[in-house]
C-alpha cells in the first residue's frame, strides 16, 4: 500500500476518532446522557479517571485526532514519523485508560473502547507508513514505463 493511501485511511479513521471523542466532550459540557449499549458508559465518563489534570480524556482524545489527522494530510519523512509517535502515544494511553476501565471502575465505555479501535488500526497504518515500500510512487495509469523497460517490450 502506497504513502497516499495509507494517509487517505489515516485521516479517514481520524476523523471518525475526532466524532466519537467530539461527541463524549459535548454530552459532557452539555450535561446530557450518552447514548449506552453497555450501561457503563455513565460510570466512566463520571469517573475521577474522565479528567487528566483537569482537562476532560476526551478534549485530549479529540485533540490527538486533530493532530492524527492534520499529520495524514502531510506527505515526507518528519510527518511519518510525528504520525507514527503520536499515534503510538495514543495507542499506550487508550490501553492505560482501558486497563483502568476494567480494573479499577470495573466499567466499561462502548464509545471508549470504539476510539481505541480507531487509535489501534491508525498506529498500525502509522508503522506501516514508515516502511520503505510505502514511500515508493505508483506510476499513474496511463503512464508509459521507463525507456529500458520499453526496450524489453520490443524484443
Amino acid at each position: 500500500m502506497t504513502d497516499a493511501r495509507l494517509r487517505s485511511v489515516s485521516a479517514i479513521l481520524a476523523l471518525t476518532g475526532a466524532g466519537i471523542a467530539a461527541y463524549l466532550l459535548q454530552v459532557r459540557s452539555s450535561g446530557a446522557t450518552l447514548l449506552c449499549a453497555t450501561g457503563g458508559c455513565e460510570t466512566v465518563q463520571g469517573s475521577r479517571y474522565a479528567e487528566l489534570a483537569g482537562i476532560p480524556v476526551a478534549a485530549l482524545g479529540l485533540a490527538g485526532f486533530a493532530a492524527l489527522f492534520t499529520l495524514a494530510l502531510v506527505p515526507g519523512e518528519p510527518a511519518r514519523l510525528a504520525n507514527a509517535v503520536v499515534a503510538l502515544g495514543a495507542l499506550g494511553f487508550g490501553a492505560y485508560l482501558l486497563v483502568i476501565q476494567v480494573a479499577v471502575i470495573g466499567a466499561v465505555c462502548q464509545w471508549c473502547v470504539a476510539t481505541d479501535l480507531v487509535t489501534t488500526a491508525l498506529a498500525a497504518l502509522a508503522v506501516l507508513r514508515l516502511r520503505p515500500e510505502s514511500h515508493r510512487r505508483e506510476t499513474p495509469r496511463g503512464a508509459h514505463p521507463p525507456r529500458r523497460a520499453r526496450a524489453a517490450w520490443r524484443g
